[in-house]
């Protein structure tokens, strides 16, 4: 059995909705919902069904509001 390498989640390129949703403190849902409102917006990724987060890149949206 190969040993896998856990890539720490602060190093990740692209997490999941629900890795996105513990790392940024926003609910599952919500983040869900805006993803989805945004798919155009370059932080958006869509992988086959599943949609995944930018991280970096939507860093920067949540560094530019006050709030969601």
């Amino acid at each position: 059995m190969a040993n896998q390498i856990e890539v720490p989640i602060w190093e990740k390129y692209t997490l999941t909705i629900e890795e996105a949703a513990k790392y940024f403190r926003i609910g599952e849902n919500k983040l869900r919902r805006l993803a989805e409102e945004n798919l155009s917006s370059g932080w958006v990724l869509v992988n086959g069904n599943r949609l995944q987060i930018k991280r970096k890149q939507f860093e920067k949206v949540i560094d530019s509001l006050d709030e969601i």
